[in-house]
């Protein structure tokens, strides 16, 4: 049985109240998410020698959300990862979004923006309705994340998103994983397999160029399993290039079919993590310019967490041959990704 609970967490800037809502199995897995930004807050789990450990990195109060900048545990959207210079067109019509990291766009907003909670039985349903306009984006688009906890260890995210007018979005969670515990150092020892054969190649600002490069003999093979840090360090230009690991991987099999794509192992608590989902990529980031005050007054530095963000390819809408991003009235944006431990 989940047992699902509330408290307050503060109040944002604006004078907002932010709740945590706390999700448990009777194995001793939980999960605390802020109907702030929809954000993963914390993420314990049981070692197998009996430890609770919180796996994510977060922040301890609305402040460290709220002016933070490493989107720790946070949903992000209406377009996750970088969109080149804040523009794109649909449907032959131009649209500018507001640039947030030098000349492009990156994330948006949702990160920091209050969203409606509705606990279930063993779920947390959170809605947003982005208004047409918002950073740019054209459509009212009606937003449903789902947080489901369930008794095997898994933490299920849901996603689905209509929208009145053609639009583009690309959604994922922004969760920083360190299964030795947050705040414990960096994840270097810790071992990763990726079902990718293939990454988008990086530009300047690790924006894609529109290649598509096999992984096979470069530091960006995961498919054998391996230490983050085996490679991390190698030159090579693709790591030199953002100081470790910031690509998007192609994932292998049928997109829209829940796959496992990823193995991830903590070298000293015994925890592992895999990682399931429908969407077609994932954006594999270690955390390599994080430097910030986290809860329980731990300090991350670079490398403290690293992410495994599903979502669909960067800079989609100026990239054809990539994945179509687009969303149209009549049709239901869905996809889901399984974190669950093992």
């Amino acid at each position: 049985m989940i047992n699902i609970s509330s408290r307050p967490f503060g109040f944002t800037s604006a004078g907002e109240a932010v709740t945590l809502y706390t999700l448990e199995n009777s194995a001793g897995m939980s999960v605390g998410v802020l109907d702030y930004g929809c954000t993963v807050q914390s993420l314990r789990v049981r070692t197998p020698g009996g430890e609770s450990v919180d796996t994510v990195l977060g922040c301890g109060d609305v402040a460290g959300y709220e002016n933070g900048i490493c989107f720790f545990g946070a949903f992000v959207g209406r377009y996750a990862n970088r969109i080149k210079g804040s523009r794109f067109v649909l449907d032959g019509r131009e649209y500018a979004l507001p640039p947030n990291e030098g000349e492009n766009h990156l994330h948006g907003v949702l990160t920091k923006t209050m969203f409606r909670a509705a606990p279930g039985a063993d779920c947390l349903e959170l809605s947003y309705l982005s208004p047409e306009g918002e950073e740019g984006f054209p459509g009212d688009l009606d937003i449903r994340v789902k947080y489901t906890l369930t008794e095997e260890n898994g933490l299920i995210i849901g996603y689905t998103a209509v929208t009145d007018a053609p639009t583009v979005l690309n959604f994922t969670n922004h969760s920083y994983f360190n299964l030795n515990g947050h705040g414990s150092g960096d994840i270097l020892g810790h071992s990763l397999w990726l079902g990718a054969d293939f990454f988008t190649e990086g530009g300047e600002g690790t924006l894609p160029t529109g290649r598509i490069l096999p992984v096979r003999g470069t530091p960006m093979d995961f498919t054998r399993e391996k230490t983050v840090g085996r490679d991390i360090g190698a030159g090579y230009e693709q790591l030199r290039m953002c100081g470790g690991y910031d690509h998007n991987y192609v994932l292998n099999g049928a997109a829209g079919e829940l796959r496992r794509v990823a193995l991830l192992r903590g070298e000293r608590s015994g925890l592992s993590m895999e990682c399931c989902t429908t969407q077609p990529a994932m954006q594999l980031y270690t955390g390599n310019f994080v430097d910030a005050e986290g809860k329980d007054g731990a300090r991350y530095g670079r490398y403290a967490g690293l992410c495994l963000e599903t979502q669909h390819y960067p800079c989609s809408p100026n990239f054809p041959q990539f994945p179509t991003t687009v969303l149209r009235p009549g049709e239901t944006y869905r996809e889901t990704t399984v974190y669950r431990f093992i």
